[in-house]
């Protein structure tokens, strides 16, 4: 089953690039859907059925850090599954976000090393000859 994906960074040509890093990683997507910040991050997460949110730690508004910490804290929210990205960050901050039960992926990233950070978090990964995403046995099938 298709996972639908928010894509939240305040930088529009970022989110186009993860977009298509996305569509090209081959894992099975759904609707795909954008956020400019944090704040409408969570309205886009009120709005719509996200199974996986790819977040900019360095946002105005609301940063990253303070979008997963709001998404943990609601009941409807709290098991999403959420990858943090930036294109800097220290291993003791990765650590923390990985303490709050968020993935990280460095920016840039080929479609092999999303795909591998979210098949890693979620356990979606991608069957190169049916073009199926399959259960790695590591967490939800989508």
């Amino acid at each position: 089953m298709a996972m639908n994906v928010l894509v939240v960074d305040d930088s529009a040509v970022m989110r186009k690039m993860i977009v298509r890093t996305l569509r090209l990683s081959g894992l099975p997507l759904g609707d795909l859907y954008e956020a400019g910040n944090g704040q409408e991050g969570l309205d886009a997460l009120r709005d719509h059925w996200v199974d996986l949110a790819l977040v900019d730690i360095n946002m105005p508004l609301m940063n990253g850090e303070e979008m997963v910490d709001r998404v943990r804290q609601n009941p409807e929210t709290a098991d999403l599954s959420v990858i943090l990205v930036s294109t800097d960050c220290s291993e003791t901050r990765i650590e923390m976000l990985q303490k709050k039960g968020a993935g990280f992926a460095h920016k840039p990233f080929t479609p092999e090393g999303l795909r591998e950070a979210i098949s890693h978090l979620t356990g979606v990964a991608h069957d190169e000859q049916t073009g199926e995403g399959i259960s790695s046995g590591r967490g939800p099938d989508f």
